[in-house]
């Protein structure tokens, strides 16, 4: 990519290969997490050490050759490095996501009105020496918010933030469009970089391929995409949570097998791993690991392409989703770690409810309804990520597809290229991925305008943005994102997803559990997130 800071719109194609969109994302989670191979070498550990000394290792089973810009980044690797890299003014807890003072000093006591003022934390520096100030914040900031500057992060912010003021050396004030107190969690999300460094030319690109410089407690050491990423304690650390590891290396291993491997056995390779396949877990706890569950908004979906007949029919749309057999889909692929989704949100979402459509499995219902539609003969190709967990559950799709007279193809393939052939407005018909806004965090507000927006990077990938029910949509988005009623914001919020549910362009088939398993004899703290990647700033040597 070039340097998207003065580029006008950021190509997709450019935006999907660096976050490694679908994480987790990623997917988008997953992710929208790099899928890639195993690592290809893990020979910079930076030594191993022994005891205190000893070097953590965990196992990520995503790819770390996503982009690590953290104003661009959505890839479960980077953005899990990131937290342990960077600061923002104010972080948030990665399990009950509650904000807390990282470089600010501390939470504003008021959260009503439309200035927030931010003193830095003082002799707070960045990793390669040099203070912190607020012409740093600024510059973050000012990227983020720049209208000729297409980023991620920018979807987060510039709804509600008017601008950043440096008050002085010491002091910045954010002041909103209106009020909204939602805005304090989201501020984890603006990562403060030094601006002497990625003021330079060129370095928002290095930044993307790797070069990561924060204030946070621990310092990137070492990179290598497609095998494993080292820290070590940055010494000069004087914020909330200190670093206890002297030295950590993260070794990408997509493949489950091999990922399992490395942490078992008394010879395990490894302290930590995350995205544990539910097949292995009896495995694991027999040997002594220590496996557990984090449930939260991780989930497949399925994206229609709405330009492609007959999927601009909401009848057929409807009629794929109810053919699905959500219970055997738990049970057989999930092994009971999921339950069918009832609306876009998980049941843990503060803002939950049961959507007015709710697509438990019927078949006779998804008859009438292609009939309804005069769809006969349909013949379907599932463009899916090749996520072990996606790949499980695409043959009940099939099967159930199958069983209503849909004949359906499955073809999973490297997420980089689901992405590609959509980023090239290549035809395609329907788009099965994993995806988990919560690694960006938990208001509902955010997650839906994450996955719907007139210039949402899903919806030109569903073609739906045109649509007047969409645009109607948008409208009623937009419209609860400013209102200040708390319960009437939720309520509004709660009527527009069952808009979404309705419409079924882009929508969860299930939410699952992810897993997370560690060696209990050698780390303490440590806690599952329902979101890839892993937090060890609150863990330590046993």
């Amino acid at each position: 990519m070039r340097d998207v800071n003065r580029t006008p719109a950021l190509h997709r194609r450019s935006f999907l290969k660096y976050t490694g969109a679908l994480g987790a994302a990623a997917a988008l989670s997953s992710t929208l997490a790099a899928c890639t191979s195993g690592p290809e070498s893990t020979n910079d550990t930076g030594g191993s050490g022994s005891g205190r000394n000893a070097t953590l290792t965990a196992v990520i089973g995503y790819g770390n050759d996503g982009s690590w810009d953290p104003t661009q980044t959505a890839s479960a690797f980077c953005m899990a490095a990131n937290n342990h890299i960077y600061e923002g003014l104010l972080d948030t807890d990665p399990i009950s996501r509650e904000p807390y003072a990282a470089l600010a000093t501390q939470v504003p006591a008021d959260l009503t009105g439309t200035s927030w003022k931010f003193t830095l934390r003082a002799g707070a520096t960045f990793h390669d020496g040099k203070p912190v100030t607020a012409d740093d914040v600024v510059f973050v900031f000012d990227r983020i918010l720049d209208p000729k500057t297409q980023t991620l992060a920018k979807g987060f912010f510039a709804s509600w933030l008017k601008e950043v003021r440096r008050i002085d050396a010491q002091n910045v004030e954010l002041v909103l469009k209106f009020p909204f107190p939602e805005g304090i969690s989201r501020l984890t999300l603006a990562k403060i970089m030094p601006k002497h460094v990625f003021s330079q030319p060129g370095a928002w690109d290095d930044a993307i391929k790797g070069k990561a410089i924060g204030s946070g407690p621990y310092r990137q050491t070492a990179h290598h995409p497609k095998s494993n990423t080292t820290f070590e304690a940055f010494t000069a650390y004087n914020g909330p949570r200190k670093p206890a590891f002297k030295k950590m290396n993260w070794l990408t291993i997509v493949d489950a097998a091999p990922r399992v491997a490395k942490i078992s056995g008394a010879s395990a390779g490894a302290q930590i791993a995350d995205n544990i396949p539910y097949a292995n877990i009896q495995q694991l706890r027999k040997g002594g690991m220590t496996v557990q569950g984090g449930a939260g908004m991780n989930n497949l979906f399925l994206m229609f392409n709405t330009q492609h007949k007959p999927f601009d029919d909401v009848r057929v749309r409807q009629a794929l989703r109810y053919a699905i057999d959500t219970g055997k889909m738990v049970e057989v692929a999930l092994r009971g770690h999921g339950k069918p989704s009832s609306s876009f949100l998980n049941e843990a979402n503060p803002s939950y409810r049961p959507a007015k459509t709710v697509y438990s499995y019927d078949p006779e219902k998804a008859k009438k309804l292609l009939k309804a539609a005069g769809v006969k003969g349909l013949k379907i190709e599932i463009l899916s990520v090749n996520v072990s967990w996606i790949v499980d559950c695409l043959p009940t799709i099939k099967a159930s597809w199958d069983a209503i007279g849909v004949q359906t193809t499955l073809a999973p393939q490297e997420t980089t290229a689901v992405f590609t052939k959509m980023d090239q407005k290549q035809d395609y018909q329907v788009v099965a991925a994993a995806s988990n806004p919560n690694q960006f965090g938990l208001d509902a507000d955010l997650i839906m305008h994450y996955n719907y927006g007139p210039q949402n990077l899903w919806m030109g990938y569903a073609r739906w943005a045109g649509d007047p029910v969409a645009k109607q949509l948008f409208k009623d988005m937009d419209q609860a994102t400013q209102e200040s009623d708390a319960d009437k914001k939720k309520t509004m919020i709660q009527d527009y997803i069952d808009i979404v549910a309705e419409q079924a362009v882009l929508y969860p088939v299930v939410h699952n559990e992810l897993m997370t398993a560690w060696n209990p004899r050698r780390l303490a703290g440590i806690r599952p997130q329902p979101y890839p990647g892993i937090n060890l700033l609150q863990a330590k040597w046993v």
